[in-house]
This record gives C-alpha cells, structure tokens and sequence, in this order.
C-alpha cells in the first residue's frame, strides 16, 4: 500500500540497518482521541514507497491500566534492544508516558518495560521522546496545558536500563517562548499555549535542535527549538516562523539508506483524513530547511 492509504497521526520512522528496512509507527487507532484502543500497529517498507502491514506491535493485556487514547509511539534502539515510548492514560489517572520493550526486532511485539509512566505521577504528560547526551538517557516531554495553561517541554534523566528516572524534572521552555505559537480558547485559562511532540536532532555540526509543535496563524503547526549549549540543558531559544506552518505537525527526522534526511510529519491534522507525509531536509547555518 502507499502512504495515502494509511490514516496514522504522530508518525514516527526507524530505519534499521540491519535489515535495510524502514517501520513507520503512529497513532494508529481509528478514533484515538475517545473510546477503547486497539493498540499500537506498525508498517515496513524497503523503499519508503510501498508499505506493508499492519502488523500488531503493541496489544495491551487485559490487566494493562489504560485502555483508552494510545497516542504517539516512538522506537528508539538503545544497548542492543529496541524501546516503544508512548503516551497512556485512563479514568482517574494522569496522562504519562510509558516505555515498552521489544523481545524481538523492531516491529515487536512490545511489553511494558518500566512501571507505570515515567513522567510525573502528578502532571498531565504526553508525547515522550529519548534523547541520550554522553551517554546519558532524557526522556524530553511535553507538560500539558491542561495542568499549566502555557504548555511546557522538559527533560528528565532516566536510569541506564531506562525503567526509572533518576532525578527532577528540567523545564526546557515554555510554549510561549515562540513568537510563532498562537493561544487557543480553553475556559481553563485566559490564555491557552499548546505544546506537543518534541523530537531532537543533533546536526552534522554538533548543533542540538529541538522540532516541537503547537499552533500558530494557519493552525497547528511545527517550529525548531535550537540550544545554545549544544547540551539538553539549554538555553534554548526559538525559530521565529515555523518550519511547516498550517495543518500539520508532530514531525520527527530520520536518515535513508544513503544517509539523506528527511522530515515526516501528520497533514492535514483532522481525523480520519491525517497521514504520514515525507519530505527532504536540509540542515544549514540557521538550522533547518525543507529542501
């Protein structure tokens, strides 16, 4: 099948060398945002071209304590094993992300690695992602609006076998922060700044960039977030337009099998309509361009 045939938000590539494979991972269900969820399903191509599946990466036992909005899985292979981070949530439990682990190859199956969510118990937490800087492990995620009305991205440190943390949370910045970003009307708060879906990216030249999104003048919409330490530690200062600025988002940046970059994202961000799209990347002395 071709990318226009597969309804998936969030998407996330992992080529595997060992194969010369890629699998596309995303927010799979039909309906993700209510009702029971399926799981977490997964595609391979050999040329990015035509796909083929899905096949069942993640199905949650019965006992498994969220059944409900499977949102944004990502694949990360870390010491020799493949890990699916991805945001859980259920009645009466704030939303987390929780790290799952392959006991094959990277298209699964996957098992709940770490005990419960990895973000903090307390907060309302999506979109999870790993960066590991000198050898170190982060999870870098999203503080949802919902708990502070101007949404945040931090950073905790993890434990090597990456099943606990192993400090305090870091606030990298604020939604806010980017003169891009736009609120939108919640009654929650007087102003509303979404963030969503941080991936990091360190350029040929050391650079540590951030992709994230939010919503801007055309809707929901996709920025880059450089620091200026070149360490997760920031300060991290923002692109004044986004890279991808209407009706699309939640990107990510992989490799091909000749070593060229490539963006993907979800467009348009309506459900069912949203799927994956690709497209060349550059990366130059200002940080990122579509090429």
């Amino acid at each position: 099948m071709r990318l226009d045939h597969i309804q998936i938000r969030d998407p996330f590539v992992l080529f595997d060398a060992d194969t010369r494979r890629y699998h596309l991972f995303g927010s799979t269900d039909e309906n993700i945002w209510s009702g029971p969820a399926t799981g977490f399903d997964t595609y391979w191509s050999d040329d990015l071209v035509e796909w083929h599946g899905p096949t069942a990466a993640f199905r949650p036992s019965p006992d498994f304590w969220s059944h409900t909005q499977y949102w944004a899985p990502e694949v990360h292979r870390h010491e020799g094993a493949f890990y699916l981070f991805a945001t859980f949530t259920a009645d009466g439990e704030r939303r987390g992300t929780q790290v799952l682990r392959s006991s094959g190859g990277p298209e699964g199956p996957y098992e709940p690695w770490s005990d419960g969510p990895l973000t903090p118990r307390e907060w309302e937490c999506l979109d999870g992602t790993l960066h590991v800087e000198d050898g170190t492990p982060y999870l870098v995620f999203c503080h949802e609006w919902k708990d502070v009305g101007d949404g945040e991205v931090q950073a905790i440190r993890l434990t090597p076998d990456l099943r606990g943390v192993a400090g305090d949370p870091i606030l990298l910045f604020r939604a806010s922060e980017a003169s891009w970003a736009r609120s939108i009307p919640r009654p929650e708060f007087p102003q509303v700044f979404v963030t969503d879906g941080p991936f990091l990216h360190r350029t040929a030249d050391g650079r540590l960039l951030m992709l994230w999104s939010s919503f801007g003048d055309t809707g929901y919409a996709m920025g880059v977030a450089t620091s200026q330490s070149g360490t997760i530690a920031g300060p991290w200062t923002q692109s004044a337009e986004p890279l991808w600025p209407a009706d699309g988002g939640h990107g990510m940046i992989f490799a091909d099998a000749e070593g060229r970059l490539l963006l993907t994202l979800h467009t348009p961000n309506s459900t069912p309509d949203e799927r994956a799209r690709f497209f060349p990347l550059e990366e130059t002395a200002e940080g990122l361009r579509l090429s």
